[in-house]
């Protein structure tokens, strides 16, 4: 573990923190999400929070998912965009302060899925374009395979993004029981099309349906829960493809906002409005049907809210990006906090206590501690990257975490170990930065050359990690497409035509 510097230390580590570091990695290296060594946990002075033991009764597990949502575009975080349910939910539960995702969209939600780096299986660079043929790979033994495996009923409303070119990758394919929304990465939400290609189905067939897709995810949603058998546990998996590009919404959500002069930022507000109302209207018919009370709900931002253009999507923007990330610098498709620290919570009344919780967690810890509260022995899956993160979720006790992989792909990577972070781009001109994110949570000081020996020790920690890294899928494609696409015929008319 890299502490924070003391007064006076140039160099950044003192032996006692070089030896707690050897019991971190340890720990960041477990092969799957059984309990840690009680020596190492020992010298960390932390609870054996892999331990944690299964509620006797399953709990349904709802799984919302946001996406491209800005950290401070929440009500609890000061915005003036109005999420009266989730702040509720916010309020009686763990605001998750810490909380990480990947920077992008398709690696995050493999994260989710997999319990696993997506550097594991090249997943780390970009997102799955449209016209991408690759998805996640099939021998990944995913969160939904495992809740299934369990008992659990497993359904899919909302974005896939993981893969559409084959059926292979397609959520029933993997563990979903019942799908409906859409596969790819951007769609138009009134026509629920990309690049004019419909992509709307239920479980496997295309589906032609008319209505704005937000509106319609909550619409199943409350179907699945108001059908459901309540003595069967549950897993629903709600991915909202807003507030994603194109920023659009109906005109009364619109007309919500009717004070924002900045028609992006109306629209972008309209949309989370959406999704608040979708949430409290799944809060309803949980309690409803009498599920409420052995519901965990838990919700985030896939990535950081968009602050450049050219992580918008496929969509054409221009002008002020709406999203806010607070104090955080930059934003999605950066390493910066701002790309990767989201707004995220977790609601279960009587489980999870009320309060800000600010021990670190990683989306990857999702997977080991979903499986603990379904009393899923881990072993099928492949070596998890992620740990049970369940004492510091429902009791706010201080994280296991002291590692965290922000990314790693061919052209550089971050990570941080305790509260320093080194963000390391390779790809010249190169450069190094490190922050000491305990007192630079914005990222505005770089200590690099003050503590040479945290640079080189972080340096050395992400070679080791691109030694165990797949080849990114996306640049195979693009190698694919730049080189190996036929040759464009060309027309001599076309020189001399005034149009062209």
């Amino acid at each position: 573990m890299v502490n924070e510097p003391e007064a006076g230390d140039d160099e950044g580590l003192t032996r006692r923190q070089t030896l707690l570091s050897g019991a971190a990695l340890a720990i960041s290296r477990l092969a799957i999400g059984g309990a840690a060594p009680a020596s190492a946990l020992a010298t960390l002075g932390i609870g054996t929070q892999a331990e944690a033991k299964p509620t006797e009764k399953p709990p349904h597990i709802i799984y919302v998912v946001a996406d491209d949502l800005g950290w401070k575009d929440v009500g609890y975080h000061g915005s003036d965009i109005r999420t009266p349910h989730i702040d509720a939910l916010a309020a009686n539960g763990a605001r998750l302060e810490q909380f990480y995702a990947q920077p992008m969209c398709t690696p995050t939600r493999a994260a989710l899925m997999t319990g696993r780096y997506p550097l594991r299986y090249g997943l780390q660079t970009g997102v799955i374009p449209s016209g991408g043929s690759y998805g996640l790979a099939t021998d990944e033994y995913i969160l939904p395979q495992m809740l299934k495996d369990a008992g659990y009923r497993t359904a899919m409303v909302g974005k896939w993004h993981l893969g559409h070119a084959k059926k292979e990758f397609w959520p029933t394919q993997r563990g979903f029981e019942s799908f409906y929304g859409a596969l790819v990465g951007e769609i138009d939400h009134f026509e629920h099309a990309s690049h004019g290609v419909k992509d709307w189905y239920r479980d496997n067939e295309p589906l032609q349906e008319e209505g704005v897709d937000n509106l319609l995810f909550s619409k199943e949603a409350l179907k699945i829960v108001d059908t459901h058998d309540a003595n069967k546990p549950l897993f629903l998996y709600l991915a909202y493809t807003a507030p994603h590009t194109p920023l659009q919404a109906p005109q009364e959500y619109l007309d919500k906002y009717s004070a924002i002069p900045d028609p992006q930022r109306r629209a972008y507000a309209a949309m989370i409005s959406i999704i608040d109302d979708g949430i409290g209207a799944l809060v309803e018919t949980l309690a409803k049907r009498g599920m409420r009370e052995n519901t965990i709900i838990m919700f985030q931002s896939d990535n950081g809210g968009v602050r450049s253009a050219m992580f918008a999507g496929e969509s054409k923007v221009t002008g002020e990006l709406p999203a806010q990330n607070g104090p955080y610098r930059d934003g999605k498709g950066t390493l910066y906090e701002g790309g990767t620290r989201v707004a995220a919570l977790a609601n279960w009344p009587g489980k999870i206590a009320s309060e800000k919780v600010d021990g670190v967690i990683h989306v990857t810890d999702i997977y080991p501690t979903l499986a603990a509260l379904a009393g899923v022995e881990l072993g099928r899956n492949k070596p998890l990257d992620g740990i049970n993160a369940w004492a510091t979720i429902s009791q706010g006790k201080p994280s296991a975490r002291h590692e965290m992989v922000y990314n790693v792909d061919p052209m550089g990577g971050a990570i941080r170990d305790g509260n320093m972070k080194l963000i390391w781009t390779a790809a010249l001109p190169g450069r190094v930065e490190l922050f000491d994110l305990s007192k630079d949570k914005s990222e505005t000081t770089n200590l690099a050359e003050r503590y040479p020996r945290i640079v080189r020790k972080l340096q050395e920690r992400i070679r080791e990690l691109s030694a165990q890294m797949a080849p990114p899928l996306l640049l195979g494609e693009a190698i694919k497409l730049t080189f190996g696409a036929p040759p464009k015929s060309w027309d001599p008319a076309a020189v001399f035509d005034a149009d062209n």
